[in-house]
C-alpha cells in the first residue's frame, strides 16, 4: 500500500518513489492561501498603473467655441463699420435728393423768311450751297467732349450723363418716325418719370405757354405739308457737362440741324428746300436719373425756319417749302440760326444768309 499521500493506485511508474517528491515538503497553510487570493485591479488602478491601450485625444477646452464665436462678431462689426464709413466718406456718394424735377420750360421762335424760299431738286446741291456744307451727318454730328470726373461724380457718371444727353438728341431730332409726326416712345422713355405727365400734355393738349409746346420737347413736321427728301440730316454743335452740386449733374448742348424737304406726297423731281432748327437744351442729372439711363429736361430753347409766324408751332412745324413766302406780318429783325446769340423776340426774321445761296 501506498503512504497517506500516495494515490490509491500507488506511485506511477517511473516516478520517484514516495518520500523523493520534491514538492512533499511544501505546505500551504489557511493563512497563506487568504494572503495569496488574487484581486483585481479597479478600473482607476488600472488607468493610473498601466499605460493606456491607445492614445486619448486631448478634450475639448471649455470656452474654445465662445472665443471662435466672439472673435466672428468681431470681424462682421469691424467689416459693416468699414463700410459705413467708406458710404459717408467716398468722393463720388452724395446723399439722395428727394427734390422733384421743375417742370420743362421752353421756347420756340419761328423764323420768317424775307425772300421766297430757295430750293433744288438736288438736295446735295442745296446743302454744298448752304452754311451746313461741312456739317457732319446724323448721330456723327453729335459728338461727346472730353469728359473728366468731378468733386462728387466719376468719369464714368459724367459719360452716362452725356451718353443719354446725345440719345435725347438723337431720338427727338433725327428718328424719321418722330420727325414724320409718329410715335414719340422713344423720346418719352428717355425724361425722368416725373415729368412725364407734363410731356404727355403736351401732345394731348399743345399750347403756346412756355410749358406745353410738342415743338418744345422735340423736333416734328406737320406730315400733312412736308417730308424728307434726304435721310442724311446734317447737324453741328456742343455738349458740356458740369457739376451743380454734390448730387446733381448738368449737361448742356447747343446743336443745329439742317434738314432736307419736299412737299408731302412730291416725288424726288420737285424741287427741296433747307429747313433749320437749332436747339438749346440743358439737361440735369440726379444719381437715379444716371442709374436708370433718364435725364431731366428743365430747358428748351429752339428758333426754327423758315416758318410764317403767324402759324401756331406748338404742336408741329409747318415749314415754308421751295418757292414758298411768309404771310404778312412777321417782325422786322432778322435772325441766323447759325450765329451764337440768341433771339430775343418770339418770332425772328430768318437772316438772308441762313438760306442756300443758289
Amino acid at each position: 500500500m501506498g503512504g497517506p499521500g500516495d494515490p490509491p493506485e500507488g506511485v506511477p511508474e517511473g516516478a520517484p518513489g514516495g518520500g523523493e517528491d520534491e514538492y512533499r515538503s511544501v505546505v500551504f497553510d489557511e493563512s497563506f492561501v487568504r494572503a495569496a487570493r488574487l484581486q483585481e485591479s479597479s478600473a482607476r488602478e488600472r488607468m493610473t498603473d498601466h499605460a493606456p491601450a491607445v492614445r486619448r485625444r486631448p478634450a475639448l477646452r471649455r470656452g474654445g467655441l465662445s472665443r471662435q464665436a466672439l472673435i466672428l462678431v468681431l470681424l462682421i462689426a469691424v467689416a459693416f463699420g468699414a463700410a459705413i464709413y467708406m458710404g459717408v466718406r467716398h468722393p463720388y456718394q452724395a446723399p439722395a435728393t428727394a427734390e422733384h424735377p421743375e417742370p420743362l420750360r421752353m421756347t420756340v421762335i419761328p423764323l420768317a423768311p424775307g425772300d421766297p424760299v430757295p430750293g433744288a431738286a438736288d438736295t446735295e446741291t442745296l446743302f454744298a450751297h448752304s452754311k451746313a456744307a461741312d456739317f457732319r451727318t446724323g448721330a456723327d454730328g453729335i459728338t461727346l467732349p472730353a469728359s473728366r470726373r468731378t468733386a462728387h461724380f466719376s468719369d464714368s457718371q459724367v459719360v452716362s450723363a452725356l451718353t443719354t444727353a446725345k440719345d435725347y438728341l438723337v431720338e427727338s431730332s433725327l428718328d424719321p418716325e418722330v420727325l414724320s409726326g409718329g410715335p414719340v416712345r422713344s423720346v418719352r422713355i428717355l425724361l425722368d418719370p416725373q415729368q412725364l405727365d407734363q410731356f404727355d400734355q403736351s401732345f394731348d393738349q399743345p399750347a403756346a405757354d412756355g410749358r406745353h409746346a410738342a415743338t418744345g420737347w422735340l423736333v416734328r413736321f406737320d406730315p400733312a405739308k412736308a417730308q424728307l427728301a434726304d435721310p442724311q440730316i446734317r447737324v453741328q454743335g456742343t455738349m458740356n457737362a458740369v457739376e451743380t452740386d454734390s448730387g446733381t449733374l448738368e449737361v448742356t448742348s447747343d446743336h443745329t440741324f439742317v434738314y432736307a424737304l419736299r412737299p408731302a406726297g412730291a416725288d424726288s423731281d420737285e424741287k427741296a428746300s433747307l429747313f433749320t432748327v437749332r436747339r438749346e437744351l440743358q439737361f440735369r442729372f440726379d444719381r437715379d436719373d444716371l442709374r436708370m439711363h433718364q435725364a431731366e429736361l428743365v430747358v428748351s430753347y429752339v428758333q426754327a425756319g423758315p416758318l410764317s409766324c403767324s402759324v401756331d408751332s406748338a404742336s408741329r412745324l409747318q415749314p415754308l417749302l421751295a418757292g414758298q413766302t411768309a404771310k404778312a406780318g412777321g417782325p422786322a429783325t432778322g435772325t441766323d440760326p447759325f450765329a451764337t446769340d440768341s433771339a430775343a423776340s418770339l418770332c425772328g426774321t430768318l437772316a438772308p444768309g441762313a438760306q442756300p445761296s443758289l
